[in-house]
């Protein structure tokens, strides 16, 4: 019996789909990769860019807004959230269900926004109202609210901001193989005047 669960687990098994139509735009993401298992709610209020990938068993709920940039990856386990009950939930008590979300008293809806090419890690968590910025690495586990900055690096619960990815990406850039892909051409010439002073100085 066993034997007959795992050959039917083959084909419920979660797999990558290639190309996602972007409601708010109309437009066709045809490199945009989506688990089969991710849930996304409130499609009509996703603004999705081009080559993101979201990874198994992912939820994005895009009921208060959700702009997720080109590029961006997002690990499995993860949480991207426009609107959260937890307030409201104690004020209505066994009346919340008998309000329309615009009625409940403290309920939370916020936009979200993911600025191009950042990664997200597994099971980590985008509250309501974030705005986190390009090319940022938000580390498995982090909960992340507030304003990220761009090329931060985040860390924990609460998320804080614990370094910068272009310390990273310096070293790879030096030999010159990637400054023609880099995503973000014009933080090149900081990086380089950066790493320049610094090997003046020792």
């Amino acid at each position: 019996m066993s034997g007959v669960a795992t050959a039917l687990s083959v084909f419920v098994r979660p797999f990558m789909v290639y190309g996602y139509v972007d409601r708010p735009s109309g437009k066709f993401r045809k490199l945009t990769r989506i688990s089969s298992n991710a849930t996304l709610t409130h499609k009509d209020k996703i603004q999705m860019g081009d080559q993101v990938w979201l990874w198994h068993h992912s939820v994005v709920d895009g009921s208060g807004g959700v702009e997720i940039g080109d590029g961006v990856q997002i690990g499995a386990w993860c949480g991207i959230f426009s609107h959260s009950s937890h307030i409201s939930i104690r004020l209505l008590g066994r009346h919340y269900i008998h309000h329309t979300q615009d009625d409940r008293a403290g309920y939370i809806r916020a936009s979200v926004k993911i600025g191009e090419y950042t990664f997200v890690g597994a099971r980590a968590l985008i509250m309501p109202g974030a705005k986190i910025g390009r090319g940022c690495l938000i580390v498995p586990g982090a909960v992340v609210s507030g304003t990220i900055p761009d090329f931060a690096i985040v860390k924990g619960d609460p998320g804080k901001v614990v370094g910068d990815v272009r310390d990273m990406d310096r070293r790879f850039l030096r030999d010159g193989k990637h400054l023609a892909t880099y995503f973000a051409p014009e933080a090149i010439e900081d990086m380089a005047v950066s790493a320049s002073g610094s090997s003046e100085d020792h």
